[in-house]
């Protein structure tokens, strides 16, 4: 699929929110001292009265969001990934997932896409310790449009749910009438012999590794996993059916995301498979997102050489 566009998933976010804060008054938004980052800075612009800002207390937040969700509201909180899964975690638990509480957690600038900011802002653990807890559904969407559509569904969807966005400009990869349904991968490109199974930043990765195994003579399939939890079985077993391997690759550790839900979901009749990810390890800065891409091996090339090794070619 050719790449029509790139646009900020973060200012596709913050419309599709005040979009949807203006037809249904039940919906507010919480920030911790970064709405201007987050885009809930178009709420408080806009809709002050459906806008809270709790200043930099995450945990505070989200046991604000969950006395809002108690009397009947629609709550949207807040704050980079790596703070709001990792400050709040306790009250996520005990506060919000334990009761199933209607709260919708949005973790901004996750995986590399803070380069600047270094190790204290880079967040590569959020899915793994979001998929853990009991009734969370886990969004990754993989272009702005996707965002738009997860903003709905997240708002329509009853119980927790955590919507991961990265910060920079990513092309535009699906299409304006392309299903988004929670638990369903999305085929990207069609192909036979290796599955490539991305999310975010390396949807366009993985296509661009296809063609690079194209002239090696690999026929592989990309599909989208904007859903990480919960998986589909019988549609993933579907969207994986007749391929010989797969590869996935994510910005997350290799610990507890993509991969590993995947491979979980394909336990009992398991496919060959390489995962393409962040090692066991920490970030650090840089001058720019590509070069941490680079860095952390999150490149076509990676994607290209794992779908070789493993396919035996």
């Amino acid at each position: 699929m050719e790449n029509k566009q790139e646009k900020n998933p973060r200012i596709a976010y913050g419309a599709a929110l005040l979009e949807l804060a203006r037809s249904n008054r039940s919906v507010v938004a919480l920030d911790a001292d970064l709405c201007a980052s987050t885009q809930s800075v178009q709420i408080e612009n806009n809709l002050p009265a459906q806008y809270f800002e709790m200043g930099i207390g995450e945990a505070n937040m989200v046991s604000a969001a969950a006395g809002l969700a108690l009397c009947g509201k629609i709550p949207f909180v807040h704050s980079f990934a790596v703070f709001v899964t990792g400050r709040a975690f306790d009250q996520i638990r005990q506060g919000v997932c334990l009761p199933n509480l209607n709260v919708k957690i949005v973790g901004s600038s996750a995986g590399l896409s803070d380069f600047g900011d270094g190790a204290t802002h880079q967040c590569f653990e959020d899915i793994a310790t979001m998929r853990t807890l009991p009734h969370m559904t886990v969004l990754a969407p993989v272009d702005a449009l996707e965002v738009t559509k997860a903003v709905r569904v997240a708002a329509e969807l009853e119980g927790p749910v955590y919507i991961r966005l990265n910060r920079n400009d990513m092309p535009i990869l699906t299409e304006p009438g392309a299903p988004f349904e929670v638990g369903k991968p999305l085929i990207l490109a069609e192909g036979k012999d290796v599955a490539i199974c991305v999310n975010g930043i390396t949807a366009c990765m993985g296509l661009k590794a296809r063609e690079l195994l194209e002239k090696q003579g690999v026929s592989a399939r990309v599909v989208n996993f904007s859903t990480i939890k919960p998986l589909d079985e019988a549609a993933v077993r579907s969207a994986l059916s007749g391929v010989r391997a797969l590869v996935t690759a994510e910005e997350h550790s290799v610990i507890g995301g993509l991969g590993s839900a995947i491979l979980e979901c394909l336990s009992e009749s398991p496919l060959p498979a390489a995962r393409v990810g962040i090692a066991d390890c920490y970030g650090q800065s840089a001058h720019d997102y590509e070069q941490l891409l680079e860095h952390y091996g999150l490149t076509p090339g990676a994607i290209e050489r794992a779908a070789l090794k493993i396919s035996g070619k």
